[in-house]
């Protein structure tokens, strides 16, 4: 897990050693354990280090391949690195190093771009094919690991964040459509946009090939999500064992290190299910207990610390805990704003960077962590319409009732949820009316095509998971995570997006997704009685929740003076119609997090 950065300069020049090194710098925290550089005729690649696997000198990078025929900067970790590596050896194949990267090099030379589809891992790389005269550059399946790219008129930019890509910009110019759909709609990562103009993110699943003679940029991409269609048929029983199977596969590869792993534990299903396995693994191994971390709300609405004590006493692990207090919030509010680069949905982010930083602390370097469960699972509610809308007669009537039964909504929630979700024209209209002092030409045009294809979606239960997936709703959660973790130069693996995992739960009966109204169904009877039976069969779900009430009200001062001051806000809202009196913390949030963003990153209109 590191960080990396290239720069190409399109006059055809050198790159200059400062220029690489500044951009560089500017991620330092994401590899504190080495840096290097590596300069080509007209484009330089640069490259930090946390060292994961192979703690030596002979993992560090950029790394060439052969007589420097290859150079590589690479982010992130390919667990499956063992089976490939002896692959390869089988072929002739030598390697001076127990690193991963290696592994990716001689892959890449075996079977050139389609090298990626061998890979189960996460990774942004840039490859130099020295024969070619071109970049190869990568993002993971589901994008777990970032490539932000600016492309002007005299350089290509590209970097592990955007602090990197807008470093050598003359302004930074806030992308009005990325903050609408933010602000009005709830959405965010949802396009190859950011909150910035000119800078942009390589989509996940696909590469980018620069070619270094003509400056010519090609995208193309490499995987979409396959639905196995013999996996249809199977039954409760063998469905519940093909999808075990692949968890415990995708937990125990991604305990390959060569340093502490440890678990991020909310104390909901997700996270305690990895502590389960995991733990159970790390005993098998070593007769050691693995180390888990907990954020302890100081509100009881938000407060799951029973749950994660009573997985912890249950799977032999040790839990640590952390309870940020207001003081603690205040102190790290600018830190994470500007370490997350764009606004977020909500301060439960904080609680989540606290989680890290004590994971680091305890030093953890690699954290496990649940993020992909629910969408792959249909773990929240807002899932329950488009499983409702696949039933017809007395089993949506019986499911429905189950629903309600079986979950924290009671009837007449769930019937607002049913309308609310599949009808298009019912959310605009209920979003545009939360947001009346927007601009009412600003409000009159914003006709959201994300709110479209998620409303569409919920007519066939595989066409919403991929789109969650892939779209609308994972990607800003591993956005958060990544940068989180990053901060504390900490490595995060999420066993629930290993591409087998996710292609085997999407692919088994939707009735075995939800059953009698339990969401996640699969994964309830995957670790029945590997953990106790009120964190098993829970009907609500909070995750690293931060206590909000408590926190805004005390910054809400704060929060109005920063609304009112900002030129973002100002551009798009009549500011002096917000009711700061009535208005949601959810909203206050938004609308604060832009300005304090606007601040803290130089955005200009």
């Amino acid at each position: 897990m590191c960080g990396i950065s290239g720069i190409i300069n399109k006059s055809n020049v050198q790159v200059s050693d400062f220029s690489i090194r500044e951009i560089n710098d500017l991620i330092s925290h994401r590899g504190p354990d080495g840096e290097g550089f590596y300069f080509g005729d007209n484009f330089a690649l640069g490259h930090r280090r946390l060292s994961i696997i192979d703690l030596s000198e002979g993992g560090a990078q950029p790394m060439t391949f052969g007589t420097d025929q290859y150079v590589i900067t690479f982010n992130g970790e390919i667990y499956n690195y063992v089976e490939i590596k002896n692959e390869l050896k089988n072929e002739g194949y030598v390697f001076n190093s127990e690193s991963d990267t290696e592994v990716i090099l001689a892959a890449y030379d075996k079977y050139g771009v389609d090298c990626v589809n061998h890979f189960n891992g996460m990774w942004s790389f840039a490859i130099f094919d020295k024969l070619k005269n071109i970049l190869l550059c990568s993002r993971d399946r589901f994008g777990i690991k970032p490539f932000y790219y600016s492309n002007n008129s005299d350089s290509f930019i590209f970097g592990s964040e955007i602090k990197q890509v807008i470093h050598t910009h003359t302004e930074n110019k806030y992308n009005k459509q990325v903050l609408l759909d933010y602000l009005i709609g709830g959405f965010e990562e949802c396009t190859n946009d950011t909150f910035f103009e000119g800078v942009e993110k390589l989509q996940q699943g696909h590469n980018l090939t620069y070619d270094l003679s003509s400056h010519e940029i090609n995208i193309t991409p490499y995987y979409s999500i396959h639905i196995d269609s013999s996996l249809h048929s199977k039954n409760e029983e063998e469905s519940v064992k093909a999808y075990s199977e692949c968890l415990h596969t995708s937990i125990a590869l991604r305990m390959r290190s060569d340093v502490e792993v440890g678990v991020c534990l909310s104390g909901g299903l997700d996270s305690s299910s990895v502590v389960s396995i995991s733990s159970a693994l790390l005993k098998e191994s070593s007769n050691k207990k693995i180390n888990t971390i907990h954020a302890n709300s100081t509100e009881k609405a938000t407060n799951e610390t029973a749950f994660a004590k009573k997985v912890a006493d249950f799977c032999d692990a040790e839990l640590n805990e952390v309870q940020p207090t207001y003081s603690d919030f205040k102190n790290v509010l600018d830190q994470v704003i500007k370490g997350q680069e764009e606004p977020f949905g909500s301060a439960s982010i904080i609680m989540q960077y606290f989680v890290l930083k004590e994971a680091r602390s305890k030093n953890c370097i690699v954290m496990l962590d649940g993020q992909g469960g629910d969408e792959t699972l249909l773990g929240y509610e807002k899932y329950y319409p488009a499983y409702l809308m696949s039933l017809k007669g007395i089993k949506k009537f019986k499911a429905f009732i189950n629903s309600s039964k079986n979950s924290k909504l009671c009837k007449k929630d769930l019937l607002a949820y049913y309308v609310y979700f599949t009808k298009y024209k019912v959310r605009l209209k209920r979003l545009k009316s939360r947001h009346k002092y927007v601009k009412p030409e600003v409000l009159a045009n914003y006709n959201s095509s994300i709110l479209k294809n998620i409303t569409k979606s919920y007519k066939d239960i595989t066409s919403l998971q991929k789109l969650e997936l892939q779209s609308t709703q994972l990607p800003h959660l591993l956005k958060y995570e990544d940068k989180n973790s990053m901060l504390h130069s900490v490595e995060a693996r999420l066993p629930f997006l290993d591409y087998h995992c996710v292609e085997t739960a999407l692919s088994l009966p939707n009735e075995f997704k939800i059953k009698d109204g339990w969401t996640k169904y699969l994964l309830r009877k995957t670790i029945d009685k590997k953990l106790p039976d009120d964190v098993t069969w829970r009907k609500n779900k909070l995750g690293f929740n931060a206590p909000e009430n408590e926190w805004l009200s005390k910054l809400k001062p704060e929060m109005i003076a920063e609304i009112n001051q900002s030129k973002v806000l100002d551009d798009i809202a009549n500011i002096s119609q917000i009711d700061f009196v009535t208005i949601g913390n959810k909203q206050l949030w938004r609308l604060f997090n832009i300005a304090k963003w606007e601040k803290l990153m130089n955005v200009t209109v």
